[in-house]
């Protein structure tokens, strides 16, 4: 099937950037509408940016019409908690009307992992863990998907996603190894990673694929099925020369959190946590349903994104 209507939010961002990217490699012209508070340079060229803030309901207003797909990838995950509800949860819940009412035949929606909360989490698949989030913007996101799945949509929990515009989480091991200079509980913490040009390849299967692809429902884990050892990923990060070296002493969990706290630096102990132990989370099922292979994983991935890792350093987000 050529031609089809899709729309995308959050265009502009790290993941919806990649996803547009993929869209056009896979269908040339597929894309209808690319909805976004700001524009984006040269993903839109011929005119079919539309601009819309799901923070303001009333902006969204026609952006389905005539659409085929809606590919929802916008989200706030700052730590404004009214800005959270209002564009994660209220603003979700318009688009999803929006969509309804234009009659959009499939809907993906990105969610994350973290609506989980604080662990640890050792291989757990979609239906066999309550969500129990901590941070407004992971509440606001989880509050989100209702609405997702309310109008039959299927909503992806990717895990930790890494990449070229990745703001948060290599920058955050960074800062936090700065601070933590060394393996942290031996560096045996396991997590749920993904590359974000293999997440946007998942998200556009799902978006254009037929079969068990064009009818999958409910709620996904987005990621790369195999687990990532902390020490591998502190590792492949020094080899391409992200971080200054590899970590050598090997702290227990205890002084670790006592050096983050004593260090100055900008990631919480919460945001240590879940890029330090265990959290990851199967996704055979997606990977499966959406009738491709997931490729040999982020650490073989992580050259091709070391120069702007490199560049940007432990910077936080924004």
């Amino acid at each position: 099937m050529t031609g089809r209507q899709v729309v995308v939010t959050g265009a502009t961002g790290f993941i919806g950037s990649a996803v547009l990217r993929r869209l056009a490699e896979q269908e040339p012209g597929a894309v209808a509408r690319v909805v976004s508070r700001t524009q984006a340079p040269g993903a839109v060229a011929d005119g079919r940016r539309v601009g819309a803030d799901l923070a303001d309901p009333v902006s969204l207003h026609g952006v389905c019409e005539g659409a085929d797909v809606l590919l929802s990838l916008a989200s706030y995950i700052g730590p404004d908690a009214g800005r959270c509800e209002a564009v994660n949860t209220v603003g979700t819940a318009a688009l999803m009307a929006e969509a309804r009412r234009a009659g959009v035949r499939r809907i993906v929606h990105l969610s994350t992992c973290a609506v989980y909360g604080p662990g640890p989490h050792r291989g757990a698949d979609e239906a066999e863990l309550m969500p129990a989030p901590v941070s407004p913007a992971s509440s606001s996101r989880l509050a989100g998907e209702a609405s997702v799945l309310d109008a039959g949509g299927l909503v992806l929990r990717a895990g930790l996603v890494l990449g070229r515009g990745d703001r948060w989480v290599v920058p955050a091991l960074a800062d936090a190894f700065r601070r933590v200079p060394a393996r942290w509980d031996g560096g045996a913490g396991t997590g749920s990673f993904v590359d974000v040009d293999d997440l946007a390849r998942l998200v556009v299967a799902f978006a254009l694929g037929d079969g068990s692809a064009a009818t999958a429902k409910g709620v996904l884990h987005a990621h790369h099925p195999e687990p990532v050892r902390n020490r591998d990923l502190m590792d492949a990060l020094a080899g391409h020369g992200v971080l200054p070296e590899r970590p050598a002493a090997d702290w227990p969990w205890a002084r670790c959190l006592e050096a983050l706290a004593r260090t100055p630096g900008w990631v919480s102990e919460r945001q240590f946590t879940l890029l330090a132990s265990d959290h990851w989370y199967r996704a055979d099922a997606a990977w499966r349903l959406a009738g491709m292979e997931p490729g040999p994983g982020p650490l073989d991935r992580l050259g091709r994104a070391a120069p702007w890792y490199r560049e940007r350093g432990a910077l936080p987000p924004g």
